[in-house]
């Protein structure tokens, strides 16, 4: 389905490849201007907007650190000064996820991944609220994920973060809704994306069985709700956890 997102700029962390790539890709696709941010992949950020420009659309990149206050605040301003004010903020930068147990968890386990769920998402919103709520529109759009409904075992650091995040949705929606600003969360399940190519296809497969539709998602999918929030066709939705998963959790 298509989406008018004409005249819209878009800025999508960590959108050089994974489930950032195929966010970048599908709001391109619905007519976007898309700001593709990376940390260290210019390779893959440059294969992301050179896919783009040949379907017709328009995207640039930008490099930075967005749990660093003073990169979040280069971003913004480049984006801004490039490609015009932020219209659409995605929230997908994320970091290589270590399971562990509680007896060898340490504190800064917990802040690794609270920098990127609970910092990132709020030195991004402080850049673009000015002009979202001077135009009295705006779409936050944050990427969680199901574990937080699972309460997955050996997870617990990455299961707080997401926790948190959700909980920074759900009370910034409340507090910027008089501003005509939504606030959403997309939950994905587990899609195979580079991060995954070397886990065991055992563990795809089993989980896969236990998924109602049978089968794992593709990226495409998160990229194609992540365009749906994005549009006018949304506006009336926020505060919400949008769980992409097959059905894998139901509550």
């Amino acid at each position: 389905m298509q989406y008018d997102l004409r005249g819209k700029t878009a800025l999508v962390t960590g959108g050089s490849r994974g489930l950032g790539a195929a966010i970048s890709n599908s709001l391109a696709d619905n007519g976007a201007n898309v700001a593709i941010n990376y940390l260290s992949r210019r390779d893959d950020a440059k294969a992301v907007q050179s896919n783009i420009i040949e379907n017709g659309g328009r995207a640039e990149i930008f490099p930075g650190d967005v749990t660093d206050e003073n990169d979040v605040i280069r971003i913004c301003k480049d984006v801004t000064s490039t490609l015009g004010p932020i219209d659409i903020l995605v929230v997908n930068a994320t970091l290589v996820h270590i399971h562990k147990p509680i007896e060898e968890l340490v504190w800064q386990d917990m802040l690794d991944h609270l920098e990127f769920f609970v910092k990132s998402p709020l030195l991004l919103v402080q850049q673009v609220l000015p002009t979202m709520k001077m135009k009295k529109s705006g779409r936050i759009i944050n990427i969680g994920s199901e574990v937080f409904e699972q309460g997955l075992s050996g997870f617990s650091n990455y299961v707080a973060a997401k926790g948190a995040q959700l909980g920074l949705t759900r009370s910034w929606a409340n507090e910027l809704g008089r501003f005509q600003i939504t606030v959403n969360l997309v939950a994905p399940g587990w899609i195979p994306t580079e991060m995954h190519r070397d886990d065991p296809e055992e563990m795809k497969s089993e989980y896969a069985r236990k998924v109602p539709l049978g089968r794992m998602g593709e990226a495409q999918d998160i990229g194609e709700v992540v365009s749906f929030l994005a549009s006018d066709a949304a506006k009336f939705i926020t505060g919400q956890r949008i769980s992409v998963n097959g059905g894998n959790t139901m509550a």
